[in-house]
């Protein structure tokens, strides 16, 4: 079943990871998975993500200089079950933009230290990607119920 956007972002919001889906310079398809965050209570359809300390090669990651060329994304959010009834996805397309420094980088490492445990452990400290959505896509197997009523 088609979701509406009310019951994609829910469940987008609900997924612990997404998928990131950038555009490299050859115009060639980039994913990644990310850790991702609601921008806060009032940001209906922004959602944030950073440059973790997990091991890397550099925090100048490709992804970064992606989004400054190209800022449209999609980010993919699924859930899988064995049970196949339990199925559903749901894709988020919007603009993107990288923040290294001020309130709103303050206020995104925040909202992520909300959703992640290891995150209030050890709070990330590069850039952040804002992800500002513009259409919402998403099917189910089946409906679910929900405390927000999706």
């Amino acid at each position: 079943m088609r979701l509406t956007d009310n019951e994609s972002r829910v469940r987008f919001t609900e997924a612990p990871v997404a998928r990131l889906a950038v555009v490299a310079q050859d115009g060639s398809p980039r994913i990644v998975p990310i850790t991702f965050a609601a921008a806060g209570p009032d940001a209906r359809d922004v959602f944030v993500s950073a440059v973790d300390a997990k091991p890397k090669s550099t925090t100048a990651l490709a992804r970064l200089a992606r989004i400054a060329r190209e800022p449209r994304v999609s980010l993919l959010a699924d859930g899988y079950a064995a049970d196949w009834s339990q199925l559903w996805w749901v894709r988020a397309d919007a603009l993107a933009e990288v923040i290294t420094v001020g309130p709103e980088w303050e206020s995104a490492i925040a909202m992520l230290r909300l959703k992640y445990a290891q995150y209030r452990a050890e709070p990330p400290t590069g850039a952040v990607i804002r992800f500002v959505v513009g259409r919402w896509s998403g099917w189910a197997a089946s409906e679910r119920s929900t405390s927000s009523g999706a």
